[in-house]
């Protein structure tokens, strides 16, 4: 599982902050999304598709924590409604 963390946030280290910050958020869990697809289409048993699941929990908490806020601490406050 500690691999799993350390792999994604040295992925995400190595891509930084590109012009289109407001998109990482987004596209990190739709990455997440994908990766749970692919895993439970190749998943076999009903141990494969729980180890699908939790690697695609630790991925979007991995996102949540980096980019997404990330993402939010960059943007901009929005306007205070009176």
């Amino acid at each position: 599982m500690n691999v799993i963390r350390a792999g994604v946030a040295v992925s995400l280290l190595l891509i930084g902050i590109p012009a289109k910050a407001q998109h990482l958020c987004g596209d990190c869990r739709a990455d997440a999304q994908d990766q749970l697809q692919q895993c439970l289409e190749s998943a076999i048993s009903a141990e494969d598709k729980q180890s699908c699941l939790e690697r695609q929990a630790v991925t979007a908490q991995t996102c949540d924590t980096g980019v997404c806020t990330m993402e939010r601490d960059r943007s901009p406050n929005p306007p205070s409604r009176p």
